[in-house]
């Protein structure tokens, strides 16, 4: 049997403009995350983070919600891309993001002359290692020694939330608050 067009768009989903904002965004920091995981560095962990520069634009124009969505997408997709999906790298990549954007809610309320983008990148990143580590001491490594690895993956996040914090401003023109930029495309 046959369908006819008709059919098919009675069973087709329908989509707003936010949902094809979203899917773009994802699709940007799928595309950075896929980027992170091809560059060489000497540490196993260590990535630069490149998606967390879409996840604070996103923060700063569409507000934490679309930047959750955002977020869990990049990992979700990113763990099917790279194969690691409910593997313990996508359970460390997804603990990362949910502590950082948990950290960036709370750091979204704190005064703006303090706190800019790049300060809110390194937020983020110390946020996202913290989480990480606390997943590997609880799950993967229950030993204190993990912790012994910290001051390293902290200068990393250090030196790339600066960086990825820089950039941000740089996009943004500086001035822009989190969530005061909503702009619907």
């Amino acid at each position: 049997m046959t369908r006819s067009p008709t059919d098919a768009a009675a069973h087709a989903l329908a989509t707003t403009a936010d949902d094809h904002r979203i899917a773009r965004l994802a699709a940007a920091a799928i595309a950075l995350s896929l980027v992170d995981a091809a560059i060489p560095l000497p540490l196993p962990g260590v990535k630069p983070g490149l998606a967390n520069i879409v996840t604070l634009l996103v923060l700063y124009r569409y507000g934490l919600s679309t930047a959750a969505w955002v977020s869990g997408l990049r990992v979700v997709a990113g763990g099917l891309l790279l194969g690691h999906f409910l593997a313990p790298g996508f359970f460390l990549s997804l603990t990362g993001a949910a502590v950082s954007l948990a950290a960036l809610a709370a750091a979204q309320h704190l005064p703006r002359r303090w706190f800019g983008p790049v300060t809110l990148s390194l937020i983020a990143a110390f946020a996202h290692i913290g989480g990480q580590l606390l997943l590997a001491r609880a799950w993967l490594i229950p030993h204190d020694g993990v912790f012994l690895l910290a001051p390293v993956f902290f200068a990393a996040a250090l030196f790339f939330g600066i960086i990825n914090g820089l950039i941000v401003a740089r996009l943004l023109g500086a001035g822009a608050e989190p969530g005061t930029e909503r702009q619907h495309a």
